[in-house]
């Protein structure tokens, strides 16, 4: 594991006024209630004794999804410097672990659940992009059962589940536009920080590997996008992938000035009709800048953007096939 940590300031998670949902959203606000009728409450969490036992003695049943969702990110979250104790990452992998457990079918995330999830997702997002990339993995396949406890390295807890976990977890959290947003902008500054931190001196595998991991990470969230609006009409789709970039966009921070926030300038100076489209070059997108800026031949730089296309398109269709 690279010794930096990735972390992100908290993405915005304040729910849209009901008036303006109708409005700008159309019937796009049927996300928020979608399994509420045919699903647990609270995706049967506050029932299961692993995670009463390790998200903590508030988990209980008949507790509200919203207060299980604060108390789960309370449990899981790690210090300023990115840094997570043994029961932290284990309080959000029994969390994880239960979701993805529930049987055969697809798995079902109470909709007051998706943000706080996210948000608690994104705090792992050094962790979640080597999930996602699938590259430079071994010790996240080898400690991914559920029974195997997080790992130590480089002075973190690191957590890690089952890639079909992972993914099904995944599907269901996107139903929620901005749950969506926090995961991709926490994969964006990651995909900037693992960038900005490859040696000038790198070459070969070095140097290769960080885009195209960068580029099947984005890929894997450009499936996941896709599976989550495949059941909307045209306008409740739309408007999702709308919230998206408008979500992505609010999640600027003032004053930064790397790969990241650089590949957002460009979303945010993109005509607003092709903006979502942009997403799906995301990958291709950052590795040009970031060869750019670092003065590449042309040769090199052409046959790492090809890479990097080659890794999104083989990620997303591992979603989308």
């Amino acid at each position: 594991m690279p010794k930096d940590s990735a972390r992100r300031p908290r993405a915005a998670t304040a729910v849209i006024v009901l008036g303006t949902c109708l409005a700008l959203l159309g019937g796009i606000g049927a996300w928020l209630l979608l399994g509420r009728e045919s699903a647990p409450p609270c995706s049967d969490l506050t029932e299961n004794p692993r995670v009463q036992k390790s998200v903590g003695e508030d988990v209980r049943p008949g507790m509200s999804c919203q207060a299980l969702g604060e108390a789960i990110v309370k449990a899981s979250a790690g210090d300023d410097r990115g840094h997570h104790t043994l029961a932290q990452a284990q309080a959000l992998k029994d969390v994880l672990t239960t979701l993805g457990g529930q049987g055969t079918g697809d798995v079902t995330v109470d909709p007051a659940l998706r943000r706080p999830l996210a948000v608690a997702l994104s705090d792992y997002a050094a962790d979640l992009h080597a999930m996602l990339g699938g590259i430079t993995v071994e010790d996240f396949v080898t400690k991914a059962a559920p029974g195997e406890p997080p790992w130590k390295s480089d002075g973190t807890y690191h957590l890690t589940v089952l890639t079909d976990t992972l993914r099904s977890v995944l599907r269901a959290i996107a139903q929620d536009p901005d749950a969506y947003a926090t995961l991709r902008l926490a994969e964006t500054r990651t995909t900037g920080q693992r960038l900005a931190a490859v040696p000038a001196d790198a070459e070969g595998y070095s140097l290769s590997v960080p885009p195209t991991e960068s580029a099947r990470a984005l890929g894997v969230l450009d499936g996941i996008a896709d599976a989550a609006t495949g059941g909307l009409d045209a306008d409740a789709s739309r408007a999702w992938r709308t919230a998206v970039v408008d979500e992505l966009l609010k999640g600027r921070a003032a004053g930064e000035r790397d790969l990241a926030a650089t590949w957002l300038d460009g979303l945010a100076g993109a005509p607003e009709e092709t903006r979502h489209e942009r997403l799906r070059t995301q990958g291709v997108d950052m590795t040009r800048l970031w060869a750019e800026a670092r003065g590449m031949d042309a040769q090199t730089r052409e046959g790492l953007l090809a890479k990097a296309e080659r890794g999104a398109l083989a990620a997303y269709r591992e979603i989308r096939p």
